[in-house]
């Protein structure tokens, strides 16, 4: 099995020859050994394939020269098995006949050094058989009924084409590097040439002199989907460039999706795609599910999150007849069957009383009894227009993650951020410091409240933010003033993400961070507004659940 990782790599060369390929795609839980043996700012890509590599019994790896992350793979694979075939094939910058020539005599160096290894004999008749048996791809596969989203940027995997399937949405094109797009060109005396003329025709790559001309092309494919999922790889900075210029110039709404190739990605990367999705769907015709034949229809909308579950109880009417807040415990199953339990006892409803019930939340899949789950993004969104109609941007603070999320007049969700890599900023952020500080996370509020002096927390990692506060609290820094350098680097934090998808009133704070008034007070000096907060900030996003659940039901 000979591995590959880029559309440019001639793999019907080697197939020709017998031999098997396989497109390798990182599925990693760590970059144990490629911590190792490679630079830590190496682009997560790069290290996936090393540890790939290292998991398989490859027979050889064929790599191009795309970035000098690939470089460095390249260096790494050949020392650590000089007994493989590790090839590093120099693809030209040009497609003009000179950039066809040279790839030419390159793609017949690659040969002859394959057939040294492996003794087998390249037969220019049977690789034009092949060729012929191969299918040129298609580019553009817009379904009329469907809902239809191009995926461009740096190199991807099937999750997101998986996740696309799991939700009934068509990829309608793969621009990215790893998109085959091959064009299978065929002329019986110059099979080669021609072959090599058709690789260099794809859709260019970032290195390539053409891809001044990527955004045209983009553009031109935009036009015919719904939306458009814009993949990056960690510590890839090229692409992020490119998305930051088309966001501002494409006439479709674009998601950036940055991966590391982890499985524990996967959730983050899950919670994206759906949440792009629902604000795709708004306003398109969902099916109706009977209701019952009841004076009174109640719904429940039940928002698990990392810190807390939240349910909410609404009748037609859309009143909210009861809801409970719970801690989350080790199992959001048993927390949901929990607050399920506490919101109908207070409700003075039975289990059966319920209509319909939606899940939101990092949770949302564990909770069996839930008839349907949507992302807690838009249910924020939808939670939030029902508390406030007025309201254009929501900052959510949770216990383990940020988001940032632009609604239109509607209340339809238009734009997202997500900070979810990391706790810096979140409910969990500010139990460590209150621990720190010694006083309970309802105090650390109230007291940055009365602070006195400006400190300046210069760090956001939880860690490093800790030592931090312990270095203040040797220097004898008062509580009050920590507490207040802490919320206003919250605030710092917040005001970012909400740049990001623009900063248009009014603005609304929700998550249980919502209820800390020292960082409400931070967030209103950074942004230069008033923030509206819901009497319980926490059960905005179930209440959003429960409106879906009564629109599931027609109502």
């Amino acid at each position: 099995m000979l591995g590959y990782i880029c559309k440019y790599a001639p793999v019907e060369i080697f197939q020709a020859m017998g031999a098997e390929t396989e497109r390798i795609e990182p599925d990693v839980t760590n970059f144990n050994q490629a911590e190792v043996k490679m630079h830590p700012n190496i682009c997560s890509f790069a290290k996936g394939v090393l540890e790939d590599v290292v998991s398989k019994d490859y027979e050889g790896v064929i790599l191009t020269t795309c970035c000098d992350s690939i470089r460095r793979l390249y260096d790494v694979l050949k020392e650590e098995f000089p007994d493989r075939f590790i090839y590093m094939l120099d693809t030209p910058r040009t497609t003009k006949e000179m950039g066809v020539s040279l790839y030419l005599s390159r793609i017949k160096n690659m040969i002859k050094a394959y057939e040294e290894f492996s003794g087998k004999s390249f037969d220019e008749g049977a690789f034009l058989n092949h060729l012929k048996s191969v299918e040129s791809s298609r580019r553009l596969n817009v379904k009329p009924d469907a809902i239809n989203v191009g995926i461009a940027g740096a190199r991807t995997g099937s999750i997101i084409t998986k996740i696309l399937e799991e939700n009934g949405v068509n990829a309608a094109f793969d621009l990215t590097c790893t998109g085959l797009d091959r064009k299978i060109l065929i002329d019986e005396e110059n099979v080669l040439e021609e072959y090599a003329r058709g690789l260099l025709s794809q859709f260019p790559c970032m290195r390539m002199e053409q891809a001044a001309g990527r955004d045209e092309l983009i553009g031109r494919y935009a036009g015919s989907v719904d939306g458009i999922i814009y993949h990056t790889v960690q510590f890839c900075d090229n692409y992020a460039y490119e998305y930051a210029w088309l966001k501002n110039v494409l006439d479709r709404p674009v998601l950036l999706l940055e991966t590391d190739y982890t499985r524990q990605s996967y959730g983050q990367v899950k919670t994206r795609i759906e949440a792009f999705i629902e604000s795709l769907s708004a306003g398109r015709t969902k099916p109706e599910v009977k209701r019952k034949v009841d004076d009174k229809v109640y719904v429940m909308g039940i928002d698990s999150g990392s810190t807390s579950t939240n349910a909410v109880i609404m009748d037609g009417e859309r009143n909210i007849k009861a809801f409970s807040v719970v801690r989350t415990g080790a199992k959001s199953g048993v927390s949901a069957d929990r607050v399920l339990r506490e919101t109908l006892e207070k409700a003075g409803l039975k289990r059966e009383d319920l209509s319909w019930i939606v899940s939101t939340g990092y949770g949302r899949v564990s909770i069996e009894f839930a008839d349907e789950t949507v992302t807690e993004i838009s249910c924020h969104g939808k939670g939030a227009h029902y508390f406030n109609p007025n309201i254009r941007t929501i900052l959510d603070i949770g216990g383990q993650d940020s988001k940032a999320i632009k609604l239109s007049p509607e209340g339809e969700v238009t734009d997202f951020v997500m900070n979810d890599k990391c706790a810096a900023g979140t409910g969990r952020f500010l139990e460590m410091i209150a621990r720190t500080l010694e006083v309970s996370l309802d105090e650390l509020g109230a007291i940055a409240l009365t602070s006195k002096e400006k400190i300046e927390i210069s760090s956001m990692c939880s860690v490093f933010a800790e030592s931090e506060v312990i270095s203040l609290i040797a220097n004898n820094k008062e509580k009050a003033d920590i507490a207040d350098g802490v919320c206003r680097a919250i605030a710092n934090k917040a005001s970012g993400l909400l740049k990001r998808v623009g900063m248009e009133p009014d603005f609304m704070m929700t998550g249980g961070v919502a209820k800390n008034p020292g960082v409400v007070r931070a967030v209103e000096e950074k942004i230069g507004a008033k923030l509206f907060i819901a009497d319980e900030p926490e059960i905005v996003g179930a209440a959003g659940a429960a409106l879906y659940a009564l629109e599931k039901l027609g109502i």
